[in-house]
């Protein structure tokens, strides 16, 4: 048997901005003095001339992205979850989101997988933040080829995207050769009858693998991946959980305001669908290695397991 592959998404992020900056001119990268954990580094040493340096000034570099995109550029802001999102909010909420202008928000090193940068810099509230912005569109890719198709897909679309990528090595679950992203669409990984579980961004593997898990006990699990949080794919949901009668949810971010609350907003409108969200529990995060407080926060195969199986019995 092969050995899995494992490539962080914030490498995908670097490795996309090349690609694409080789076939359009317009498209500028700015970054906060983190090149190199970014991956914008990448970039700036084949586009040296396209690569802006903001230093440490997340809130100016919004500014600055804002300006450009109205000159007719496509920028690519690139910073931690924690310093895109959170410190620059204010600059992205009115700067960009308000005049509904296309900037692109690279938005690296989310979620608990941070590792051993604690509690500080694990931004497990990205996603309700970017959510709440009128027009903004937010994609957490699965993987690597997840991940480079989604930049692409944020490049060709008009209007504010926020893209959120992790600091962690993680599988390669999809095949290049026959993988297509569609903005706004989920994608069934796997067809069931029992339960839903809806994942995203890292926890789509962790889902696959919890679902293998359960088919062994006669749990016959449905897996979506929502790569696009914003706008989701409702009907996919919907037509899922219809079928299947309950819903579990799978992120790496709070249980408050991401995917899980995204999907119940969804469901208690259009299919009221018992639900159980598996995310950070309205909790800071902690020093450490990222798989230890994977595990740590229940965000591995073997909680996704366990905690569908009591839901369904």
């Amino acid at each position: 048997m092969s050995e899995v592959v494992k490539i962080a998404t914030r490498e995908s992020y670097g490795n996309a901005l090349v690609e694409l900056g080789k076939e359009h001119e317009d498209l500028i990268v700015l970054d906060a003095d983190l090149a190199g954990a970014t991956k914008t580094g990448t970039f700036k040493k084949v586009f040296p001339e396209r690569h802006i340096d903001c230093g440490i000034a997340e809130a100016n570099m919004a500014g600055i992205a804002a300006g450009l995109a109205t000159c007719g550029k496509v920028p690519f802001m690139s910073s931690f979850a924690m310093f895109a999102a959170g410190r620059a909010f204010e600059q992205v909420r009115n700067s960009i989101g308000y005049p509904h202008l296309n900037v692109k928000i690279g938005a690296t090193h989310a979620g608990i997988s941070v590792g051993e940068d604690g509690a500080t810099h694990q931004c497990n509230e990205d996603i309700a933040l970017m959510r709440t912005i009128p027009g903004m569109v937010v994609i957490s890719p699965c993987d690597d080829i997840e991940a480079k198709a989604a930049v692409k897909a944020a490049y060709e679309y008009e209007g504010p995207v926020y893209l959120r990528f992790g600091r962690l090595a993680i599988p390669v679950i999809n095949d290049e050769a026959s993988y297509k992203f569609e903005l706004g669409k989920g994608i069934v990984m796997k067809e069931g009858t029992d339960v839903t579980i809806v994942a995203t961004g890292l926890c789509v593997c962790e889902a696959l693998e919890a679902a293998k898990r359960l088919e062994k006990d006669g749990i016959n699990a449905e897996v979506i991946n929502i790569h696009t949080i914003k706008p989701l794919d409702e009907d996919l949901i919907i037509a899922s959980a219809k079928k299947t009668g309950k819903v579990v949810t799978v992120e790496e971010h709070s249980v408050i305001g991401g995917l899980g609350s995204a999907v119940c907003d969804a469901l208690c409108e259009k299919l009221p669908t018992p639900v159980k969200k598996i995310g950070v529990n309205d909790t800071y995060g902690e020093s450490g290695p990222a798989k230890d407080l994977l595990v740590k926060y229940g965000l591995t195969q073997d909680n996704i397991y366990e905690t569908t199986k009591s839901f369904v019995k």
